[in-house]
């Protein structure tokens, strides 16, 4: 006759997976921060007339890296 184990997983396996998600949430989180970032420093690279060729304003550089990696604000 086959005997069958059944091992109860209880709250150590909650916590992984709560631990999981909030792991991936944190590197997805920075990954996006990193990508502002970037997007911020290039766009302050770029002098006035190459930003007036791209129809910007120095003033809308943060707006558009937001928008651009966050999406448009509503």
């Amino acid at each position: 006759m086959a005997m069958q184990i059944t091992m109860h997983q209880g709250p150590s396996r909650t916590l992984r997976a709560f631990l999981r998600v909030a792991a991936d949430a944190a590197l997805q989180h920075a990954a996006a921060w990193f990508a502002y970032r970037r997007t911020v420093r290039e766009l302050s690279d770029l002098s006035n007339r190459d930003l007036a060729d791209l129809g910007l304003h120095r003033s809308e550089i943060r707006r558009v890296a937001h928008d651009s990696v966050y999406g448009a604000r509503r």
